[in-house]
This record gives C-alpha cells, sequence and structure tokens, in this order.
C-alpha cells in the first residue's frame, strides 16, 4: 500500500510538472526602466533567416568586452566601441533562439568611481536592448533572436 501511494504521488508531481510548463513570460523584459521585446519575429517556417547584428558600447578611453554573437567573443577595447555581424539562423534555431549578448568592462564615471560603459544591441536596424550602464543595475545587454 505504502509503494503504491508512492508511485502514485510521483506520478501526479511528474504530471503537474508537465502542466505547468508555461513561464507566464509574455515576451518582455524590463531594461533601465523601459520594456523591450525579448525576441524578433521569426520567419516563414523552414527557412533560414539572417540578421545584421550591431553592439555598441560608449564611454572613453580602454575597457574590455564580452560578446556572444556565434560563438563567445573577449577583447581590449578602445571606447566608444562599435561590432557589426550577420548571423544566420536555421528554423530549427529559431524555434528555440539564440541569445547575442555584449557585456561591457569597467569604465571611469563622472564622479571618478569605477562603473559598467552603457551598452546596446541593435538587430536589423531596430534597437533591442540599452543599458545605461554606471553603478546600479543590470551590467549587460542581451536579446533572444527567433
Amino acid at each position: 500500500m505504502r509503494r503504491a501511494t508512492t508511485i502514485t504521488a510521483l506520478i501526479a508531481a511528474a504530471g503537474l510538472m508537465t502542466a505547468c510548463g508555461g513561464s507566464g513570460d509574455d515576451g518582455k523584459t524590463e531594461r533601465a526602466g523601459k520594456s523591450t521585446p525579448t525576441s524578433s519575429k521569426p520567419a516563414s517556417d523552414g527557412q533560414d533567416k539572417t540578421y545584421e547584428v550591431t553592439f555598441e558600447v560608449g564611454g572613453k578611453g580602454k575597457s574590455r568586452v564580452a560578446y556572444n554573437l556565434d560563438t563567445n567573443h573577449f577583447e581590449q577595447i578602445t571606447l566608444p566601441w562599435k561590432k557589426s555581424d550577420q548571423l544566420t539562423l536555421s528554423s530549427t534555431q529559431r524555434k528555440v533562439g539564440t541569445t547575442v549578448s555584449v557585456v561591457p568592462g569597467p569604465v571611469m564615471l563622472s564622479n571618478g568611481q569605477l562603473g559598467v560603459a552603457p551598452c546596446s544591441i541593435t538587430v536589423d536596424g531596430k534597437k533591442v536592448a540599452e543599458n545605461p550602464g554606471g553603478a546600479d543595475g543590470k551590467h549587460m545587454c542581451e536579446y533572444t533572436l527567433r
């Protein structure tokens, strides 16, 4: 009897976990006080789609930047910095989504303290993610292509 109860409880838990798989995400995230869509519109099913992705990091002086486009990259840069490249996704990759991101390194702020440089991501000419940088908040820009 005890074994039957345990098995029934496990089956019920698995069913609940499967049924409750939705994240409740409405496709938007908060970024620096602005609501920004987290994914772009997919192309017709079964087709590859090429995106023009541009990363920008503001500020003055030298810093480091980490960015993810097709693979992870790390560079020592002179600010302001801008990097554009194309990324082609298959229909399968678009269904799952591919996250592109940029993480700026530290810069000297106007108050003399170190903080993170501002960043933005533009996809096909439309700004899709932006972060003002500074000492507070999320210190990166990210966006999911679909």
